[in-house]
């Protein structure tokens, strides 16, 4: 008897393009929210769009909570808030730590949240799933996606460049993080979806095709990796996991926040674990290059001193990556000292 099902939780409205902010509006009373909205949102998100925000829902009395770190302290003061304002939804205004905080709160309030993103650092702003870090460790937690999502690429062509190139390496290493969850459905007969691995391949394509015409400061950069960022995130809810898009690659960069913390951005990291993670399924003659040439060509870090960390932490987290969670990728149950030093010197990455 067929007795396979599945669930696919995706965004009801997504708005992308040049001011649509003030469709903010618009688009919540499509969604028939009611109560009064909290706005999430750190300083300077707040200070960038907050008013534009809020002016919208002024006949509900929005309030607003200002966070300034990504944690669980900062998940709780948000949950407090909302049971004290009476919140009906939430508006997650910022970049990952408010829409990610804003996700984990709203799932534990049972209510629903719209993120509108100010800049395309990750594909976090569509995705089911949360990261949080705690001391030396992150926690990917799964959340509802966000009911709406509204992005201004007037807004984020305006966010630091460093950020948008995170966001492009991001979607870049999905080339990788497909791959490996093609090898865990092979030898690990982890379950496997065609559909988001081909949509994941696919957005990762899109990103390496156009990485020349992705230029500081250019609102149509600001679409194509906002675009890209949408459909990774689609991808992880179709598959209902993260395997779409994190792979050896994440894992390497996991272990990296910890050896080397504050060192470097999420993105750039998990794009330089993506160069090293292909060479490792494909060898010399595999798409290693094009992946570190689509970097350079962004400005995105390709190697470790332009990550800022040193040769010896990287190899530390490509030996150790493994221990980071039970998710199997290429680099198995690890990979010895002198093959990290081999991969990671070929590849030019030290």
């Amino acid at each position: 008897m067929f007795d396979k099902s599945t669930w696919i939780k995706l965004p009801r409205n997504v708005l992308v393009g040049h001011g649509v902010l003030d469709q903010l509006g618009e688009a919540v009373d499509e969604l028939y929210l009611s109560g009064r909205p909290l706005v999430v949102t750190s300083p300077t998100p707040n200070e960038l769009a907050g008013d534009r925000v809020t002016e919208q829902f002024a006949a509900d009395d929005p309030a607003t909570v200002v966070v300034e770190t990504a944690s669980f302290e900062s998940i709780e003061r948000v949950i407090d808030t909302a049971e004290r304002e009476d919140a009906g939804y939430l508006i997650a205004l910022g970049g990952g730590k408010p829409i990610d905080i804003a996700k984990m709160a709203s799932d534990h309030l049972n209510l629903g949240f719209v993120a509108v993103p100010t800049a395309a650092s990750h594909d976090g702003i569509v995705s089911g799933r949360s990261s949080i870090p705690e001391g030396d460790t992150r926690h990917s937690v799964a959340a509802d996606p966000p009911l709406a999502v509204v992005a201004d690429t007037e807004i984020l062509a305006k966010a630091p460049w460093e950020l948008t190139t995170a966001g492009c390496a991001d979607i870049i290493s999905n080339y990788t993080a497909v791959k490996d969850w093609r090898l865990a459905h092979r030898l690990k007969n982890v379950e496997y979806s065609e559909y988001a691995g081909a949509l994941s391949e696919l957005t990762a394509e899109m990103l390496v095709d156009s990485a020349d015409s992705i230029k500081k400061g250019h609102e149509e950069s600001a679409w194509i990796v906002t675009k890209a960022l949408v459909s990774s995130g689609v991808a992880m809810s179709i598959a209902g996991s993260s395997r779409p898009a994190s792979g050896a690659e994440h894992l390497f960069s996991h272990q990296l926040d910890r050896i080397a913390p504050g060192k470097a951005i999420h993105g750039h990291q998990v794009g330089v674990g993506s160069i090293i993670t292909e060479f490792l399924h494909s060898g010399e003659k595999g798409q290693w290059s094009d992946i570190r040439a689509a970097l350079a060509s962004i400005d995105a870090p390709t190697t470790a001193s332009e990550l800022g960390v040193s040769d010896q932490e990287v190899i530390e987290a490509l030996t150790t990556a493994h221990t980071i969670r039970d998710r199997y990728t290429i680099l198995g149950d690890g990979i010895t000292e002198e093959a990290a030093i081999e991969v990671a010197t070929a590849t030019g990455v030290i």
